[in-house]
Protein backbone atom coordinates (compact mmCIF):
# COMPACT_ATOMS: atom_id res chain seq x y z
CA UNK A 1 0.00 0.00 0.00
CA UNK A 2 1.05 3.35 -0.90
CA UNK A 3 0.96 6.50 1.06
CA UNK A 4 -2.45 7.58 -0.75
CA UNK A 5 -4.45 4.23 -0.12
CA UNK A 6 -3.81 4.46 3.82
CA UNK A 7 -4.74 8.42 3.51
CA UNK A 8 -8.08 7.40 1.78
CA UNK A 9 -8.82 4.39 3.93
CA UNK A 10 -8.59 6.02 7.16
CA UNK A 11 -10.40 9.08 6.24
CA UNK A 12 -13.21 6.53 5.23
CA UNK A 13 -13.00 5.10 9.23
CA UNK A 14 -15.66 6.89 11.47
CA UNK A 15 -13.86 9.22 13.44
CA UNK A 16 -13.73 8.27 17.40
CA UNK A 17 -15.22 11.25 19.03
CA UNK A 18 -14.57 11.47 22.56
CA UNK A 19 -16.96 12.71 25.32
CA UNK A 20 -20.36 11.89 25.83
CA UNK A 21 -23.34 11.58 24.16
CA UNK A 22 -27.00 12.87 25.24
CA UNK A 23 -28.52 9.84 26.38
CA UNK A 24 -25.67 9.28 28.39
CA UNK A 25 -26.09 13.08 29.73
CA UNK A 26 -29.42 12.36 30.20
CA UNK A 27 -28.88 9.10 32.53
CA UNK A 28 -26.55 10.82 34.73
CA UNK A 29 -29.29 13.61 34.83
CA UNK A 30 -31.93 11.47 35.64
CA UNK A 31 -29.97 9.51 38.26
CA UNK A 32 -29.31 12.84 39.91
CA UNK A 33 -32.99 13.89 40.10
CA UNK A 34 -34.30 11.17 42.08
CA UNK A 35 -30.90 10.77 44.62
CA UNK A 36 -32.22 14.42 44.50
CA UNK A 37 -35.95 13.95 45.44
CA UNK A 38 -35.06 11.44 48.14
CA UNK A 39 -31.58 13.14 49.46
CA UNK A 40 -33.85 17.04 49.72
CA UNK A 41 -36.56 16.31 52.05
CA UNK A 42 -34.41 14.50 54.60
CA UNK A 43 -32.53 17.14 54.62
CA UNK A 44 -34.86 19.62 54.92
CA UNK A 45 -36.64 16.90 58.10
CA UNK A 46 -33.08 17.23 59.63
CA UNK A 47 -33.03 21.36 59.38
CA UNK A 48 -36.06 21.13 61.41
CA UNK A 49 -34.98 18.44 63.98
CA UNK A 50 -31.32 20.76 64.78
CA UNK A 51 -33.70 23.82 64.92
CA UNK A 52 -35.93 22.57 67.24
CA UNK A 53 -33.56 21.05 69.68
CA UNK A 54 -31.73 24.12 69.80
CA UNK A 55 -35.00 25.90 70.95
CA UNK A 56 -35.14 23.17 73.63
CA UNK A 57 -31.40 23.98 75.03
CA UNK A 58 -32.70 27.82 75.14
CA UNK A 59 -36.18 26.41 77.14
CA UNK A 60 -33.97 24.54 79.54
CA UNK A 61 -31.65 27.86 79.99
CA UNK A 62 -34.52 30.21 80.44
CA UNK A 63 -36.15 26.99 83.07
CA UNK A 64 -32.63 27.27 84.98
CA UNK A 65 -33.00 30.93 84.89
CA UNK A 66 -36.68 30.86 86.23
CA UNK A 67 -34.95 28.21 89.23
CA UNK A 68 -32.19 31.29 89.80
CA UNK A 69 -35.14 33.85 90.17
CA UNK A 70 -37.21 31.96 92.36
CA UNK A 71 -34.28 31.02 94.59
CA UNK A 72 -33.71 35.07 95.09
CA UNK A 73 -37.42 36.12 95.56
CA UNK A 74 -38.93 33.09 96.87
CA UNK A 75 -41.02 33.23 94.41
CA UNK A 76 -41.70 33.02 89.97
CA UNK A 77 -44.06 35.25 89.14
CA UNK A 78 -42.73 38.94 90.29
CA UNK A 79 -39.41 39.91 92.31
CA UNK A 80 -39.28 41.16 95.61
CA UNK A 81 -39.86 44.84 94.35
CA UNK A 82 -42.88 43.72 92.82
CA UNK A 83 -41.89 44.00 89.15
CA UNK A 84 -42.95 41.10 86.84
CA UNK A 85 -40.46 38.40 85.69
CA UNK A 86 -39.02 38.79 82.79
CA UNK A 87 -36.32 36.40 80.43
CA UNK A 88 -33.09 38.14 79.64
CA UNK A 89 -33.19 39.11 76.19
CA UNK A 90 -30.63 36.33 75.14
CA UNK A 91 -32.96 33.90 75.85
CA UNK A 92 -36.03 35.25 74.23
CA UNK A 93 -35.45 33.93 70.80
CA UNK A 94 -33.45 30.65 69.60
CA UNK A 95 -31.26 30.11 68.39
CA UNK A 96 -29.30 32.58 70.50
CA UNK A 97 -26.43 33.00 67.99
CA UNK A 98 -26.69 35.03 64.97
CA UNK A 99 -28.75 33.89 61.97
CA UNK A 100 -32.58 33.64 61.27
CA UNK A 101 -34.69 33.41 64.14
CA UNK A 102 -36.70 30.01 64.43
CA UNK A 103 -38.42 30.48 68.28
CA UNK A 104 -39.45 33.20 70.23
CA UNK A 105 -39.17 32.32 73.53
CA UNK A 106 -41.32 33.25 76.55
CA UNK A 107 -42.73 32.92 80.05
CA UNK A 108 -46.22 32.14 78.93
CA UNK A 109 -48.04 32.31 82.69
CA UNK A 110 -46.49 32.22 85.45
CA UNK A 111 -47.87 32.11 89.74
CA UNK A 112 -45.96 32.52 92.78
CA UNK A 113 -45.17 28.88 92.58
CA UNK A 114 -46.03 27.52 89.13
CA UNK A 115 -43.91 28.93 85.78
CA UNK A 116 -44.85 27.85 82.03
CA UNK A 117 -42.22 28.72 79.56
CA UNK A 118 -43.41 28.28 75.71
CA UNK A 119 -41.72 28.09 72.41
CA UNK A 120 -43.74 29.16 69.20
CA UNK A 121 -42.32 28.54 66.10
CA UNK A 122 -41.98 31.46 63.65
CA UNK A 123 -40.23 31.93 59.84
CA UNK A 124 -39.64 28.68 58.17
CA UNK A 125 -40.23 26.63 61.52
CA UNK A 126 -43.76 27.61 61.47
CA UNK A 127 -46.63 25.08 61.75
CA UNK A 128 -44.01 22.73 63.54
CA UNK A 129 -45.86 23.39 66.68
CA UNK A 130 -44.86 24.96 70.21
CA UNK A 131 -42.68 23.53 72.70
CA UNK A 132 -43.13 23.65 75.99
CA UNK A 133 -41.42 23.00 79.64
CA UNK A 134 -43.18 24.08 82.97
CA UNK A 135 -41.54 24.78 86.91
CA UNK A 136 -41.63 20.85 87.58
CA UNK A 137 -39.96 20.63 83.96
CA UNK A 138 -42.78 18.69 82.61
CA UNK A 139 -42.28 19.18 78.56
CA UNK A 140 -44.24 19.12 75.51
CA UNK A 141 -44.78 19.64 71.85
CA UNK A 142 -47.44 20.45 70.07
CA UNK A 143 -46.84 17.96 67.14
CA UNK A 144 -49.89 18.31 65.35
CA UNK A 145 -49.81 21.90 65.83
CA UNK A 146 -53.68 21.65 67.58
CA UNK A 147 -52.78 24.58 70.12
CA UNK A 148 -52.92 22.57 72.82
CA UNK A 149 -51.13 19.42 74.53
CA UNK A 150 -52.90 16.07 74.45
CA UNK A 151 -51.64 13.11 76.40
CA UNK A 152 -49.58 11.95 73.36
CA UNK A 153 -47.88 15.17 73.42
CA UNK A 154 -46.19 15.47 77.01
CA UNK A 155 -42.84 14.63 75.75
CA UNK A 156 -40.17 16.93 73.34
CA UNK A 157 -39.52 12.85 71.60
CA UNK A 158 -40.85 12.71 68.28
CA UNK A 159 -41.94 8.86 68.41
Amino acid sequence: MNKATISIKSSLEPRRVRGFSLIELMIVLVIVAILSSIAYPSYLNQVTQSRRADAQAVLMEAAQFMERFYTENNRYDQDTGGTAVALPAALRESPRDSGTKSYDIAVQASTASTYTLRATPKNAQAGDGFLQITNTFAKGWDRDNGGTLSAAEQTWSQH
